[in-house]
């Protein structure tokens, strides 16, 4: 049956705070991406960052001063340097890796302690979505239910091809809470499929696309992350509200195991919900996956930086220098990079073996 209609409210009034992950490594798109400079640090679509990109577009939801970007602590000064405008305490800097349920309970616990009870947006760096008008307006509407309702929105995207790199969500029942946008239940998680598998998903209808973007009040997650894995808000409550700054920090995160939010809570709760997408998302995995928002030319040679092609044809170019020229000769279907004194040439079907070789190389390569 489906649930009876909320008036709703506006982001501002349910004092949402918007917390954006980005301590990933981007090993997919080495050697573009480093450990000093990776994937959210550079402008793989336009000439921002992908971070800069990000925070302007919740910016239109949140104040600057109501970000929280959560990374790791090799890479707080960069990103200090690449938001100028965001203040220096509203990054936090993680003492080790600990996947995103850490990350999320962390935040969860700063943004009270700054803010009081608020509504949490969460929102991976390095997405690429389209329009941002459209995009608010899902925001603003799962916001809205997260600040009367305890429950966990993701945002699940339309497939528009059977993808074997996203996760994916089933569809539960439709909830009549807003009659501009749909509102589901959801059944269920799937992990990323194999192909015949993700083909049958797309036939069948009813599954989406797990964007990876969350909406939730302070309390309720705070809830489920108590009932799943009580020791993340055990150790880091004693961090965050005692007296031991950094090094009860340090403390704190060495007595966590790692584990994402989806695995955590997200494929175990029996609170979460979606919102249909109405605008265009991609997470950019690869550089095979740049192509659709690069610059072609007549032979669909995607690129960034100067290309000049004969006989070649449905290649990717990727120069950090975006007044470098590359020759391409004869050839198809590959990706080649150009960054400093590094480069790379791989076919794009064979992309996903990127990380693999990244794990070969000496350190001075990375």
């Amino acid at each position: 049956m489906a649930a009876k209609a909320k008036s709703t409210r506006s982001p501002r009034a349910a004092n949402t705070v918007a917390v954006l992950l980005a301590g990933g490594t981007g090993t997919r798109f080495w050697p573009a991406s480093t450990r000093a400079r990776p994937k959210q640090l550079l402008p793989l679509v336009s000439n921002d960052v992908m971070l800069a990109e990000t925070v302007a577009r919740v910016a239109g939801l949140v104040g600057r001063e109501r970000v929280l970007v959560v990374t790791s602590a090799s890479l707080r000064a960069a990103i200090a340097r690449a938001l100028p405008e965001l203040p220096r305490k509203n990054i936090l800097a993680e003492p080790e890796k600990k996947d995103t349920a850490a990350a999320i309970a962390w935040a969860t616990l700063e943004v009270e302690k700054r803010f009081g009870p608020s509504v949490m947006a969460v929102f991976p760096s390095d997405h690429v979505i389209h329009p941002t008008a459209a995009f608010h307006a899902a925001v603003r509407s799962a916001v809205a239910q997260a600040a009367v309702t305890p429950c966990l929105y993701t945002f699940g995207v339309p497939p528009t091809h059977p993808a074997t790199g996203y996760g994916y969500l089933e569809l539960g029942a439709r909830l009549e809470v807003d009659s501009a946008l749909e509102h589901h239940a959801v059944a269920r998680f799937v992990e990323k499929p194999a192909a015949a598998r993700a083909a049958e998903m797309l036939a069948a209808g009813g599954f989406l696309w797990n964007s990876g973007m969350f909406v939730w009040s302070t309390s309720t997650i705070k809830d489920e992350l108590a009932r799943f894995v009580p020791g993340h808000l055990e150790a880091l409550t004693q961090a965050v509200h005692g007296r031991g700054g950094a090094a009860a920090l340090k403390r704190a995160f060495a007595r966590l195991p790692a584990i994402s939010i989806d695995k955590a809570v997200m494929e175990r709760t029996d609170r979460a919900r979606c919102v249909k997408a109405p605008f265009s998302w991609a997470d950019v995995g690869s550089f095979p996956a740049l192509a659709p928002f690069l610059p072609k030319d007549a032979s669909d040679n995607a690129h960034r930086g100067r290309v000049t092609a004969h006989a070649a044809r449905d290649n990717v170019v990727w120069c950090a220098d975006g007044d470098e020229l590359v020759a391409l000769l004869g050839v198809e279907g590959l990706v080649v990079v150009r960054a400093g004194k590094r480069t790379l040439v791989m076919p794009s079907a064979r992309a996903e073996e990127l990380k693999s070789l990244v794990s070969s190389l000496d350190d001075l390569e990375l």
